[in-house]
């Protein structure tokens, strides 16, 4: 039963995220509703996701580029720095304090999904206005992300969306292009540094991105014929749900 779970969660995780992202949603209180730990399901829910991340960057090379204040260096720097730092901090979260720390998390993920579209809006806005952010304020703000992205995936990509119309990117494909580097590099460092730190379970590691990959390959043709209200909705009806559980739960 718990195999089959993650199978489950992972596979519709993977679904999620190759259509409009939420995919931790599923994964992470999964991992929790098995047992494992949850800094340890936090990782491990990552390292699970990661081919998914790896696959999306060779479906958008073709349209990738630094947003303005940002070169193509930068932007690989400043990414694994971040996940460097988010994940190093995870390290030294207690069990305790991250399962106090679990439902806020979720919660904020929840709000910058259901809220992403006004995000954009307001980043468009700004940037009509004329306001442009100095080279300081355009890496502050991606090592900001990418750090979070290192210690808690859920909501990263919204986050990144938002920071690349505020710096001045006006082409999606390229802003959703760089989001999945940006997104990749910081995943791959982070589940070094979780792996390094003994805090991934392999076994369901592996069980998970096996199910996550066939999802976000098969799953996703058929989310893709639903309206994307009703998808980004349902979305942000689960997180709700799991938000409310794990307040349940303190």
């Amino acid at each position: 039963m718990d195999i089959a779970l993650l199978l489950i969660a992972a596979f519709f995780a993977g679904t999620l995220n190759a259509v409009a992202g939420g995919g931790s949603f599923l994964t992470l209180p999964a991992l929790i509703a098995v047992g494992v730990p949850s800094v340890t399901a936090n990782a491990t829910g990552t390292v699970a996701l990661l081919p998914g991340y790896v696959a999306s960057i060779f479906g958008s090379r073709e349209d990738m580029e630094p947003a303005p204040g940002l070169s193509m260096r930068l932007v690989i720097v400043l990414s694994l720095v971040g996940g460097v730092l988010g994940a190093a901090l995870l390290l030294v979260t207690s069990n305790a304090a991250f399962n106090r720390l679990i439902p806020w998390l979720l919660l904020a993920a929840t709000a910058m999904f259901a809220f992403g579209p006004q995000l954009r809006r307001w980043a468009d806005s700004h940037r009509a206005a004329g306001a442009q952010p100095s080279r300081a304020k355009a890496v502050a703000g991606l090592l900001l992300v990418s750090g979070y992205g290192g210690y808690f995936n859920g909501g990263m990509g919204i986050l990144m969306l938002a920071l690349f119309g505020l710096l001045g990117q006006t082409r999606l494909n390229a802003m959703n292009a760089i989001k999945n580097l940006v997104s990749t590099l910081l995943t791959a460092i982070a589940v070094a540094i979780y792996a390094a730190g003994g805090i991934v379970q392999w076994k369901e590691a592996f069980i998970m991105m096996v199910a996550a990959t066939l999802g976000g390959y098969l799953g996703a043709r058929g989310a893709r014929k639903l309206p994307a209200p009703v998808l980004r909705w349902g979305i942000v009806v689960i997180g709700l749900v799991m938000t409310v559980l794990f307040f349940l739960k303190q």
